[in-house]
């Protein structure tokens, strides 16, 4: 592994950028500050324009005066935005599902890449597959700007080093049947822009999530999306409604792509690891809600299944044994649904 990511992980064309939405927040207005009190431009050196994301809020000027229910009011009632971006973004989250979904059927892995905020929001995705939907480890892989100890203290100046991103996703051999998604608030972060160079060139499936609309990282992905939060309550401070922006893509994003993969039955989360008390009680009420046996046969066919979940189902609904109910499983790519209709009596 390269110097300077984090790995997290045991074990061409037809770019789509979509996803804005421009509606401001409520006006607040508290005792305010005096004109001349209050920052304003002349105040700030002379340099580039801000991104959306840098701006200071036009609402909430006085936020620092603001008493703490009034506080707490302001900030939660920004995070409305947040959600309001990526439903602005579902027709290119859609399509990001769609394209990824064949790769990841031929064997291809789920590969993260940001830098602060959003590569620990990409982290959170990466680990949480494995004890959802039972996704094997080495399939869902992340990195992240600044290496291991980053995901706990801030590491300046890693998110800087372009040639030093692109080495960090070559690491990871991607091929063109991997899906990299690409984090980065700004959509300017040069190492994130370095793994997305790396992972076009190795020809994997590349989803690029920026806030900041017109950025180099939505432009240059093979599927772009925008999730404009606008300015930040606290200016500048994208862990707030951009970042909760991502967490809700990302779980939006992976939670599809596995419903496609047949990890879920109805609504039911039925591909689990029952790997300590309370997810195997878990796994009791599951199986017995879909097959509408009782707790206790629920628990028996669990256990002759070795506690797969989707394996004890179908062994209930058709009456056969663990195994006959895993061949089925097994002619159907894992769908409990399809295995449940086939009339056909198993191997």
């Amino acid at each position: 592994m390269p110097r300077d990511s984090a790995f997290i992980g045991q074990g061409r064309s037809g770019r789509l950028d979509c996803g804005t939405v421009n509606e401001t927040l409520p006006p607040h207005d508290p005792t305010a500050l005096s004109d001349a009190a209050r920052p304003s431009a002349a105040a700030f050196p002379d340099g580039p324009a801000l991104t959306a994301t840098e701006s200071p809020a036009a609402e909430h000027t006085d936020l620092d005066l603001y008493d703490t229910p009034e506080l707490l009011a302001a900030l939660v009632g920004a995070q409305h935005r947040a959600v309001q971006a990526v439903q602005a973004a579902s027709q290119g989250l859609a399509q990001a599902v769609d394209a990824a979904l064949p790769r990841i059927r031929a064997g291809g892995r789920l590969l993260y890449a940001g830098a602060g905020t959003s590569g620990r929001l990409g982290l959170l995705d990466s680990v949480e597959l494995h004890p959802t939907f039972s996704w094997p480890h080495e399939r869902a892989q992340a990195l992240m700007a600044g290496g291991p100890g980053a995901l706990l203290l801030a590491v300046e100046g890693a998110e800087d080093d372009e040639t030093q991103g692109a080495a960090d996703l070559a690491a990871l051999s991607p091929g063109p049947n991997d899906v990299v998604l690409l984090l980065a608030a700004s959509g300017t972060t040069p190492w994130v822009l370095g793994a997305l160079r790396a992972a076009r060139q190795a020809g994997a499936l590349t989803i690029g999530l920026a806030n900041n609309p017109g950025s180099p990282l939505a432009a240059q992905a093979e599927i772009g999306l925008t999730l404009d939060t606008g300015s930040e309550l606290v200016s500048g401070s994208t862990r707030l409604k951009a970042g909760t922006a991502q967490k809700i893509a990302l779980n939006a994003f992976s939670t599809a792509l596995m419903v496609r993969l047949h990890k879920v039955y109805g609504n039911l989360m039925v591909d689990l690891r029952p790997t300590n008390a309370k997810l195997r009680r878990r796994a009791v009420r599951l199986a017995a809600l879909a097959s509408g046996a009782d707790d206790a046969a629920a628990q028996q066919a669990l256990v002759e299944a070795g506690w797969r979940v989707k394996t004890a189902i179908v062994a209930l609904r058709r009456g056969v044994s663990a195994h006959a109910a895993q061949g089925l499983l097994d002619a159907v790519d894992g769908s409990v649904r399809a295995a449940l209709a086939e009339r056909h009596s198993p191997a």
